[in-house]
């Protein structure tokens, strides 16, 4: 017999994801009949995956070793990567992070040990304030994710309370995201907000955009705002309405406006006329307007955090090295 107490970072959730995340090794079929013939009690009794973990809670386990022993492995794989990044805002529940063109967020199959999310692991790690030996079902997470090729504030929660709020947050769209972009040329219009259809082919990871609704399309809104023009390029504040694939680089280089140093979106002209070696699109700035209870987040309401040096502008102008 072995017992657990649930943490505040483990509650609030069902037991059977809490399982899940806990016991990576144990087959689900398992798991499920563990908890049928009672060989999972919660507080002492016969418990059900649909129950909601408490703070405080004791699971009590009649269950093979081999499960507890593949959990316990300490194999800190963010350890790897560095513990370095650009913060623009921290508390005692979120980091915003300044992410730079070429991190990626999240580790792939080949990308596998230097990730954002590595990186505020280790952070927080050496700061004694993530331990995974205490933490049985929650890590430090992402809220947001950027491409490796922009730039821009990503948001992580160190709590999985401030977690669960940012992601309703950011689904119910509290949680407004502006961004920079240099685009060719300038735009008949000195803003305006596009309109448009976008699907998605998964196989080359590229989108294209209609103007009138296609098979399988999703709706796309773009507002844009020119702040510059050199004679060569416009600087663009870009907010989307709509958060879909690459919406901002194919919207705009849909309209005949590439963003300079897109080579997926910009055609031969975009790559040839600039000497960027990521497209020039930066979200830059974050606002939490939160219009329903955001709980122990509340504080952050009407608060807006931007990033001040913007490798291509500075100041609302275009400022190219």
């Amino acid at each position: 017999m072995r017992t657990l107490e649930i943490n505040k970072n483990d509650s609030n959730q069902r037991l059977d994801k809490f399982l899940q995340k806990h016991f990576r090794t144990m087959p689900k079929s398992l798991m499920y009949k563990y908890i049928r013939k009672k060989c999972i009690k919660l507080n002492g009794k016969k418990c059900d995956i649909s129950d909601i973990l408490c703070e405080g809670d004791i699971l009590t386990f009649y269950i093979k070793d081999e499960f507890f022993d593949a959990a316990e492995i300490k194999n800190y794989d963010f350890l790897k990567a560095p513990a370095k990044f650009d913060i623009v805002y921290e508390d005692n529940n979120i980091i915003l992070i300044d992410k730079k063109p070429g991190v990626i967020v999240h580790p792939d199959k080949t990308y596998h040990f230097d990730s954002l999310v590595a990186r505020v692991k280790h952070y927080l790690y050496d700061k004694g304030e993530y331990n995974p030996e205490e933490e049985k079902a929650f890590a430090p997470s992402l809220v947001n994710r950027i491409d490796r090729n922009t730039g821009g504030i990503v948001i992580a929660a160190k709590n999985a309370e401030s977690l669960r709020i940012l992601n309703q947050k950011m689904k119910s769209r509290e949680l407004e995201k502006y961004y920079l972009c240099l685009i060719l040329g300038k735009p008949k219009d000195m803003q305006a907000t596009l309109h448009g259809y976008i699907t998605k082919n998964e196989s080359k990871n590229k989108v294209t955009v209609y103007k009138t609704e296609k098979e399988n399309s999703k709706e796309i809104i773009t507002k844009y705002k020119i702040l510059d023009y050199n004679g060569k390029y416009s600087l663009a504040e870009v907010e989307l309405m709509t958060g879909r694939t690459h919406q901002i680089r194919a919207h705009m280089a849909s309209i005949g406006h590439p963003l300079a140093g897109d080579s997926k979106y910009g055609g031969v002209s975009s790559r040839s006329s600039c000497q960027f070696k990521y497209q020039a699109l930066y979200s830059y700035k974050i606002k939490f307007n939160f219009k329903s209870d955001a709980a122990s987040l509340d504080y952050l309401n009407g608060k807006e955090f931007c990033v001040k040096n913007v490798w291509f502008a500075k100041d609302g102008k275009i400022h190219l090295k």
